[in-house]
């Protein structure tokens, strides 16, 4: 299957419903809906806001790639960054306006782009920003170049990309793995046809540092803590006190579904 027919695959599947929304069963764009969508979000991944730190960048060009149902994007504007937002389907897009039509807040910029392309100059931003995105995307190693070329030299870039090491990642090997008779069958096959869209990756805290290390970064900091929501997707409490134990044996700081990463772009 070529790359641009996974992007499309890609498209088609976050366009039908933007992440998140799902969970939300009042009247779609009312502000009951986003509401919930919010309430969702954070209840579930709480370590969002200590991680994008939205207040500290008042004031700063912020760009968001992968903007979703719009919820950390709000924050942003809520916190006075000057605010832009990319996402590659016209359903995110459609979110954020409506969301903040709903609060009465206004953003710079909400546009249909392609992560592997971005449409700004180099050097742009003060920050960017992407939680869960470019691992959707075909060739994420663009995706990271992009990014680090519209930032500006020191400026910091935050990203959360999928762990392939994780408790969770295991888990769906066991699923569709093991327990399907195909013991064989490696993780990266299993994520790319089971995971979300079609050719989701997850990547090992070495793969992420062998990209950066084509990059023009510096201070990286790359972390894969168990949090709330590696626990959330475990239906019996049984399971989840097994994966509690794993955590404890192989380590909380490596085996957490999602990897952290944030850096500054080398001055260069």
């Amino acid at each position: 299957m070529s790359n641009e027919h996974i992007k499309e695959k890609v498209r088609a599947y976050w366009d039908a419903e933007s992440c998140g929304t799902n969970f939300a069963y009042a009247e779609k764009f009312s502000k009951d809906y986003f509401e919930q969508v919010e309430q969702h979000r954070y209840a579930t991944e709480s370590d969002i806001f200590s991680f994008a730190q939205f207040t500290r960048f008042h004031g700063k060009k912020v760009l968001e790639v992968g903007v979703g149902a719009g919820t950390d994007f709000l924050q942003f504007v809520r916190s006075g960054a000057h605010a832009y937002g990319m996402d590659l389907t016209q359903e995110a897009v459609n979110h954020v306006e409506q969301r903040l039509d709903v609060y009465g807040l206004k953003a710079e910029e909400v546009r249909v782009a392609d992560a592997e392309s971005l449409p700004y100059e180099n050097n742009s931003f003060d920050l960017v920003y992407s939680w869960g995105v470019i691992h959707h995307s075909p060739d994420t190693q663009k995706c990271l170049s992009e990014i680090v070329r519209v930032v500006k030299p020191n400026g910091t870039i935050k990203i959360m990309l999928y762990n392939r090491h994780s408790l969770y990642a295991w888990y769906q090997y066991l699923k569709y793995g093991l327990l399907k008779g195909r013991p064989l069958r490696s993780l990266k096959d299993i994520l790319c046809n089971h995971q979300e869209s079609v050719g989701t990756k997850a990547f090992t805290i070495k793969e992420v540092q062998a990209m950066l290390s084509d990059c023009s970064v510096k201070d990286v900091q790359i972390k894969a803590w168990m949090h709330e929501q590696d626990f959330s997707c475990y239906r019996y409490a049984i399971v989840r006190g097994f994966v509690y134990g794993l955590a404890c044996l192989f380590g909380w700081r490596r085996t957490g579904w999602y990897m952290k990463i944030e850096c500054k772009k080398a001055n260069v």
